[in-house]
């Protein structure tokens, strides 16, 4: 295909054609089969299709905000011919990368790498890629896409915590309340089979005596809950950093998490710091409503309260009897007092994590 200078050389040597046979002038039809034979020579150029077998690979997946991450670009010539004048052009998010390839002879292989930004929280498009051969005047250049798009997740920031502590330990034989996790051998109550239950947790004399299969719920009751409850209004990047340092802190341990906003519940694991990591690296900031609800409706074990809003923290510390521990991690400027609540500055918990479980 023509460039926009390839049709502007075509476009001038039409004129200059006209031009010179109009007014007689030889001049002006040497210079116009001049452009011509240009553009002749760039289209024999660019007109054979290259044999090339290319790969391009995103490492890693998935990174933490500000770690580094490249694209590398493996690519063979399986022609017979050497080849020039290759450059690859990637999209990465909505700008566009381009890398000038070296020479490849043939029968060789040729690997570029490039950074990929990381500043940004959140999924990253890289891609589709496409390989471009141009004339040396740039006059015509020949486009071919491969391979398929990848996806770059940013997620959160995070550092080195202990558990949250959650004041006392609970006893082997129930639960403090029904949203303890399911999983272990502890029994906790009857309920309704569903599709996806072990059928070996069926009870058969519950299930005749009722007419409907009924499935034993059983539950690790002695694992405290630790409850990270984000406030997403005017979220900043270190809010989202502290609150996956919170929820990763206790999931690396074998602790449950559950992850809130003010819009809703965002992530519930047991012990996989990787599906909070990926949750909290695709939240933005939404509503005007605050955070009452969720602690409203969280109880029991370790609450963690991640907020610049000092009417959020005070709305914390009255919940003080429904938690074993209340921890604000605070983002706003001056003192703040909650009674009941360990505030935590943000810039002490990312300097001095040992104040976490010991304030």
């Amino acid at each position: 295909m023509l460039t926009p200078l390839g049709w502007g050389t075509l476009a001038g040597s039409a004129i200059l054609y006209a031009a010179g046979f109009g007014l007689g002038y030889p001049e002006p039809v040497v210079l116009a089969t001049g452009g011509l034979l240009a553009l002749t020579a760039a289209l024999a150029w660019t007109a054979p299709s290259p044999k090339l077998e290319v790969h391009r690979e995103v490492t890693p997946l998935k990174v933490a905000r500000g770690d580094a991450a490249v694209a590398v670009l493996h690519v063979r010539n399986l022609g017979r011919r050497g080849l020039s004048g290759l450059r690859a052009q990637d999209r990465i998010g909505t700008a566009e990368h381009t890398v000038d390839l070296p020479r490849l002879p043939r029968r060789a292989a040729r690997t570029v790498s490039y950074p990929l930004p990381t500043g940004v929280r959140g999924e990253i498009p890289v891609g589709p890629l496409q390989l471009v051969r141009a004339d040396p005047l740039g006059l015509t250049r020949r486009i071919r896409q491969y391979g398929q798009a990848a996806t770059l997740l940013v997620r959160p920031r995070t550092v080195a915590l202990p558990v949250p502590p959650s004041g006392r330990a609970h006893h082997l034989e129930g639960p403090t309340s029904d949203n303890a996790p399911s999983g272990t051998v502890t029994f906790h109550t009857l309920r309704e089979y569903v599709v996806g239950d072990d059928l070996r947790h069926i009870h058969w004399k519950s299930s005749a005596r009722t007419g409907t299969l009924m499935v034993r719920q059983l539950i690790d009751a002695s694992l405290p809950t630790t409850t990270v409850v984000l406030d997403t209004r005017d979220l900043t990047e270190l809010a989202v950093d502290a609150a996956a340092s919170a929820a990763v802190a206790a999931a690396r341990s074998g602790f449950p998490v559950r992850v809130l906003t003010g819009e809703g519940p965002l992530a519930e694991t047991k012990s996989d710091p990787e599906l909070v990591l990926d949750r909290l690296a695709l939240v933005g900031s939404a509503g005007t409503a605050g955070i009452g609800e969720a602690v409203r409706l969280a109880r029991g074990g370790s609450l963690v309260v991640v907020t610049g809003d000092p009417a959020e923290a005070a709305r914390a510390s009255g919940a003080r009897r429904r938690f074993d521990r209340i921890i604000c991690v605070y983002l706003g400027t001056g003192p703040l007092s909650a009674p009941g609540v360990t505030v935590v500055p943000i810039a002490e918990l990312a300097t001095l994590p040992l104040a976490w479980g010991t304030r």
